[in-house]
């Protein structure tokens, strides 16, 4: 049975949105504009070899990781996010627009009071 609380997250929304806003927008300040309405003010970003709390933080760790890709890659969803009980997931890829896709990847949020508490960035295994 879902709480009345729980019925109102839309997961593809802010789910979508993050990806686009967020892990999409290369200039830092529309980005943390973003960050401050998407995320929770102590909010974590877990990456496979990183971590990141906090607004400034996460903003930061997104700028490292887009300073590490070509201008040209973008960052699209592989269908729609779902989610239940809090916790919602978005498989993605990234590559040239237009292009060959160079990685894939799973995001998996617990939301709260419709903002993402925690984001655990999972990329999937090259070569196989």
């Amino acid at each position: 049975m879902s709480t009345s609380s729980e019925a109102t997250v839309d997961y593809a929304g802010l789910m979508q949105a993050n990806l686009a806003r967020v892990f999409g927008e290369r200039d830092a300040a529309r980005r943390l504009s973003a960050i401050g309405e998407l995320y929770a003010a102590d909010a974590t970003l877990f990456e496979p070899h990183a971590s990141a709390v906090g607004h400034a933080a996460i903003n930061q760790a997104v700028t490292t990781l887009l300073s590490g890709l070509p201008p040209s890659f973008v960052f699209t969803a592989m269908g729609p996010a779902v989610g239940h009980h809090g916790v919602g997931r978005l498989r993605w890829q990234s590559g040239p627009r237009n292009g060959p896709v160079a990685v894939t990847g799973t995001d998996v949020a617990r939301v709260e009071r419709g903002r993402i508490q925690t984001l655990h960035v999972f990329l999937d295994p090259t070569g196989t």
